[in-house]
């Protein structure tokens, strides 16, 4: 399609911070595509702050959970958003939510993906294929495929960024400067908690691996957790080895989520769960190595593995005969016996690589 270029699109994607950060693509390759065309994205409120300064979104339309819940809500804030007259709209999210969204407006056309009973609602159906066809990963190549309607095959930015102040940046600098962080040791994150207990590697077997980190490479340490999750934090850090405590900077932490950014930023590597942290420290251009839950499919999430800047472990890497016949939900549902077959040793001389190829 060439005609866009004066057109009105619109962007869907609801609830976490690593799905919104990645659709952003979306967003950068439609502007570059088009550039006089208004790109939206609508997203949830508390995923705002990744999108702060991006140059590639014209408007935000804000999604509050708190004050649309139920469908009578729901239809009244899609239909505020069927004012602004979109030509065409792309939804990544493809729920229930967004299935509201979508059928509301009046858009010509609408675009996302295939699913049973649900491809009345859009008039571009795109399907989804199974296995990575790239380093990128499937959750960057299915949203991706979502821009083929339009004519865009090749698209031209498949890296997700994130954009930061010069004082934001420098605020950083500043936090690390006043907690007396050793500038002449790389500085290595510690993605420490999940977003909730079935994708957090057991405690236990994470202190083995700062430990492991701490008594084997010359870095220092920051932990990543939210202020509620202090307790858990501290327990961690409280059975550390002095060595390991020595390199440790426990108090370091951001405000909100933009000084987290800066301070990922600040940092050379991100080790540990997979979630929100990881994809934001990709996002700043930062080196990964990834602890997957048992219950969250690799291939999806594994974006840019190469096998030495980006690096990830998965439960089914080791014991592909325990995930047969069962699938993601019935593995969450005993999460936790999966997760104490995957000791750290496992995947410790694979994590020493990783190491070893950015820390001398």
């Amino acid at each position: 399609m060439t005609n866009l270029d004066k057109k009105r699109i619109l962007v869907i994607q609801h609830k976490m911070i690593g799905d919104v950060l990645v659709t952003s693509l979306l967003c950068e390759n439609l502007k570059k595509s088009f550039p006089n065309a208004t790109i939206d994205y609508l997203v949830n409120s508390n995923t705002l702050p990744v999108l702060e300064n991006n140059p590639f979104i014209d408007h935000i339309i804000v999604f509050d959970e708190n004050k649309n819940k139920g469908l009578i809500n729901l239809i009244r804030f899609s239909k505020s958003v069927d004012e602004k007259n979109y030509d065409i709209i792309i939804d990544a999210y493809s729920k229930l939510q967004s299935w509201v969204n979508v059928l509301m407006n009046k858009a010509p056309l609408k675009i996302s993906y295939k699913k049973s009973g649900r491809t009345f609602i859009y008039t571009h159906n795109v399907v989804k294929h199974d296995f990575p066809k790239s380093f990128l990963g499937l959750s960057i190549e299915h949203r991706l495929s979502l821009l083929e309607p339009l004519g865009i095959s090749t698209p031209m930015a498949t890296e997700p960024k994130l954009y930061l102040t010069k004082e934001e940046i420098s605020k950083a600098q500043q936090l690390f400067k006043k907690h007396q962080v050793d500038p002449h040791r790389k500085t290595v994150m510690i993605s420490l908690l999940g977003s909730d207990e079935t994708k957090t590697y057991p405690l236990n077997k994470m202190v083995q691996l700062v430990n492991h980190i701490g008594e084997n490479y010359n870095v220092n340490i920051l932990f990543n957790y939210f202020p509620k999750q202090k307790n858990q934090a501290l327990d961690v850090y409280n059975q550390l080895s002095d060595l390991t405590k020595s390199k440790v900077y426990f108090e370091l932490l951001g405000d909100d989520l933009r000084s987290f950014i800066a301070i990922a930023n600040a940092c050379d590597l991100i080790v540990g769960n997979d979630g929100g942290a990881i994809n934001m420290s990709k996002a700043v251009g930062k080196k990964s190595f990834i602890i997957f839950s048992p219950w969250i499919d690799k291939e999806v999430w594994a974006t840019f593995e190469d096998g030495k800047n980006h690096v990830s472990v998965h439960l089914k890497d080791y014991f592909p005969e325990k995930f047969k016949n069962l699938n993601n939900r019935e593995i969450k549902k005993v999460v936790d016996d999966f997760y104490s077959l995957f000791d750290f040793e496992l995947f410790k001389s694979k994590f020493d690589d990783f190491m070893k190829n950015h820390v001398k």
